[in-house]
């Protein structure tokens, strides 16, 4: 893959037939994204289609703001979160038992599946515009075997719009496919059929490794399609010393004190992009003095 096609995210349309796409490919955004925590393979994978899916998903849905896709279950995988802004800003954290992990890993002889993984879970879409503050959450039914699977559903529901999504992920990268049927009359009658015929034919090595040009070619070069300028994904993270000083104000003045007085100072480390942020006891007087002007309660981290 070229340089030029790292990190980008491209539009599609299928000029005789009602249906547009989108392909990505993450590579560096990817990498830096899960640099510091030593995921398990599995977990990793999983992630990573999370993340490509995202991507995929914002360029899809119309919104200014954010959109967050998060899986949680009491299973071995506890906790997936990634947030993707309409500017393709992107940051994401998964949590899990290692030791449960390692259990199923060992029982399984086949690669446990998301199900598995999260147990008795949910998986949850959140939008917030950030220009009228409005949000909204859908949640998406486990129905399938797959996060494609699960989305592919969501989005028929909630756009009545047909669509299929292919995901791919390793270490260095992640890949993903979306076709998705416009409303109106197509020319050609089969064209939902055949075209999401030839992208379930595209292989994860193809989606992690290829540009995006040569796959469209390899699936389509019969196919009309028009192609639209690539646009940049980048690492977005929204963390700050004021949300942190909002967190420590909400767990009270008496917490705090004690944190200091066995530690010396407070440390907190943004679990997406890991900057540390230091509090001492001065620090602590000034959160909460009674002069201290408070940082606005509407931000979150």
């Amino acid at each position: 893959m070229s340089a030029s096609e790292k990190d980008k995210i491209r539009r599609f349309l299928f000029d005789k037939a009602n249906i547009r796409g989108e392909i990505t490919s993450l590579n560096e955004v990817w990498q830096f994204m899960q640099a510091n925590h030593g995921y398990p393979e599995i977990i990793r994978q999983y992630l990573g289609e999370v993340v490509a899916a995202s991507v995929l998903l914002s360029a899809t849905l119309k919104f200014e703001g954010s959109m967050t896709i998060q899986a949680s279950g009491d299973g071995a995988l506890t906790l997936m979160v990634v947030e993707c802004r309409n500017d393709f800003g992107v940051r994401g954290v998964a949590k899990y038992q290692e030791s449960l992990i390692n259990e199923i890993v060992d029982e399984m002889s086949d690669e446990p599946d998301i199900k598995t993984l999260l147990g008795d879970g949910t998986l949850i879409i959140t939008i917030e515009q950030s220009k009228t503050k409005e949000r909204y959450q859908g949640i998406v039914a486990l129905e399938g075997n797959s996060i494609a699977e699960f989305l592919e559903g969501y989005l028929e529901r909630s756009e009545q719009l047909e669509t299929r999504i292919f995901l791919a992920s390793d270490e260095k990268a992640v890949g993903g496919l979306l076709l998705q049927q416009l409303p109106g009359q197509n020319e050609d009658d089969d064209s939902w059929e055949r075209i999401t015929h030839l992208g379930s034919t595209i292989k994860p090595e193809e989606l992690l490794g290829l540009d995006s040009q040569e796959i469209l070619h390899r699936l389509y070069h019969e196919e009309d399609i028009r192609l639209f300028e690539q646009e940049a994904i980048y690492f977005k993270c929204t963390c700050s010393r004021d949300k942190v000083t909002n967190m420590l104000r909400s767990i009270g003045h008496q917490e705090a004190s004690n944190i200091i007085k066995e530690q010396g100072n407070i440390s907190v480390d943004c679990e997406f992009c890991g900057k540390g942020y230091q509090f001492d006891e001065i620090d602590i007087a000034g959160i909460y003095s009674e002069h201290a002007q408070p940082s606005d309660p509407s931000t979150r981290h």
